[in-house]
C-alpha cells in the first residue's frame, strides 16, 4: 500500500503527506549517505495524532519519504512561494542542503514521471475520493493537512519559527467561520506561539482542495517538532512532551468538525 489510510464518520479527513519514511531499494542505491536519515521527516504525526480514530475523524497518512517524492508539492514542480528558497517535487537536496544523491544520479525528467505516476498519484486519488464521500454524505468537508518541521532551519527562515503555522493560502482555502474556529483556539491560550499566513501560507494540497465555494475548506498546520519529539538524531517521539500539545490538537479537530456540521 502506498499510504495508510482510515476511514472515519465525521466531516473531517486529516491528512500526513510528508510522515513516510520508506524509500524503495532500487532508488536508495542511488543515493548519498544522508539520505538515510530522512531528517526532513514530520516524525511521529500519526501517533501524535492518534486520537483521531477515536474522534472518528478519517485520517491519510503517507508510506514513503518526501525525499523520493514530495506529496505536498504540484506535480508541475512550480515553486509555492515565488522568489523563496524551497526544495522540489522530486527533492535533490535536504533542507540542510547536503545532496541526496551520488553523483550523476539525481532523478531525471523521465524518471520524475515515474514516481508522479507511481508514488504521487495514488495518495491523491485517495485523498479526493474521501473528500468527495464526506462531502456527498454531510453536504460539506473539511480538510486539515498535518505537518511538522523543527524548530529553526536557517535555510528558510530566520531565528525560531512559532509553534503553531497555520496556513489558509491568505484566506482563500477556508471560509472566515473555519479558519475562525480552528485559529481561535490556539489565539486564545498563550503556552504556544502561533502565526496564521506566515511563512507558511499552506502547501500544494491545502491550495488545491480547498475550494470553499464548492464546500471543501483546507487549513494547514505546520508544527514544531520541539512541541513533541526530539528535533536531533534519531528524532525520537517524546510522549510525556506531546501530551502538552495534544489537548490543544484534539479541541482544534473537534471545533473543525463542529463548525462543518452547523
Amino acid at each position: 500500500m502506498d499510504f495508510r489510510f482510515k476511514a472515519g464518520r465525521l466531516p473531517v479527513l486529516v491528512s500526513m503527506p510528508h510522515a513516510g519514511t520508506d524509500i524503495p531499494d532500487e532508488v536508495a542505491s542511488t543515493m548519498a549517505p544522508c539520505a538515510a536519515a530522512r531528517a526532513d521527516t514530520d516524525w511521529h504525526l500519526p501517533e501524535l495524532y492518534g486520537f483521531l480514530e477515536e474522534m472518528g475523524v478519517s485520517t491519510i497518512s503517507a508510506r514513503w519519504s518526501r525525499y523520493l517524492i514530495d506529496l505536498n508539492r504540484p506535480p508541475e514542480n512550480t515553486n509555492l512561494y515565488p522568489g523563496m528558497d524551497t526544495t522540489g517535487l522530486c527533492p535533490v537536496d535536504t533542507f540542510g542542503r547536503e545532496s541526496l544523491y551520488l553523483p550523476g544520479r539525481a532523478p531525471d525528467e523521465a524518471e520524475v514521471q515515474r514516481r508522479l505516476q507511481h508514488y504521487w498519484m495514488p495518495y491523491h486519488v485517495q485523498l479526493r475520493a474521501e473528500l468527495d464521500r464526506l462531502k456527498a454524505e454531510f453536504g460539506r468537508v473539511v480538510l486539515c493537512d498535518a505537518h511538522s518541521i523543527a524548530s529553526t532551519v536557517p535555510r528558510f527562515f530566520e531565528g525560531r519559527l512559532p509553534d503553531l503555522n497555520f496556513g489558509t493560502a491568505d484566506g482563500t482555502s477556508c471560509a472566515p467561520g473555519l479558519e475562525q474556529a480552528v485559529v481561535g483556539l490556539a489565539r486564545a491560550q498563550d503556552r504556544f506561539s502561533m502565526a496564521v499566513n506566515g511563512r507558511f501560507k499552506g502547501g500544494h494540497i491545502t491550495r488545491k482542495y480547498g475550494q470553499p465555494h464548492d464546500n471543501v475548506h483546507a487549513i494547514q498546520l505546520e508544527m514544531c517538532q520541539c512541541l513533541y519529539m526530539n528535533e536531533a538524531a534519531p528524532f525520537d517521539y517524546r510522549p510525556d512532551v506531546a501530551a502538552e500539545v495534544q489537548p490543544l490538537l484534539r479541541a482544534m479537530i473537534g471545533s473543525a468538525a463542529e463548525w462543518v456540521r452547523t
